[in-house]
């Protein structure tokens, strides 16, 4: 398994609405795609394009929602996760479970519509990472 490009940094916010004006005002983006919901994920996103990357807002979507938890910890919101691409989303997951790595449930649709999974921040160094299979055509 080969690192790929970095796709996005995911950054937690309390409100979609407050980072998107915080994005275009103070940070100059011109590119900030419309908000939509995950509800599988329990989340609200909106992606963020910056010449390099993305930058992917992420809102609680209900009291059930994952992020809560780090909006406890982290009221201002701030960085989540990382996610990186790869060509093949199961050989990647066998390759960090082969290696001992803590995978977070099955490979799910994400919000890029592709294939995704997350890895225990524990055995990423401290950082959960969001490993996703490249897009094909637009969605990248």
């Amino acid at each position: 398994m080969k690192l790929g490009r970095l796709n996005h940094i995911g950054v937690a916010t309390p409100s979609i609405a407050d980072s998107i004006a915080f994005y275009r005002d103070v940070m100059g983006a011109e590119t900030i795609h419309d908000p939509f919901d995950l509800p599988a994920q329990g989340v609200k996103v909106c992606f963020v394009d910056t010449p390099n990357t993305q930058i992917e807002l992420i809102e609680p979507l209900g009291a059930d929602s994952p992020i809560h938890g780090f909006l406890a910890k982290n009221p201002a919101g701030g960085q989540h996760h990382l996610c990186y691409e790869v060509p093949d989303i199961h050989e990647a997951k066998a390759w960090f479970e082969a290696k001992g790595a803590r995978v977070l449930g099955e490979p799910r649709i994400g919000a890029h519509g592709t294939l995704i999974f997350f890895v225990h921040p524990r055995d990423m160094g401290g950082v959960l990472t969001e490993i996703m299979e490249t897009p094909k055509g637009e969605a990248h």
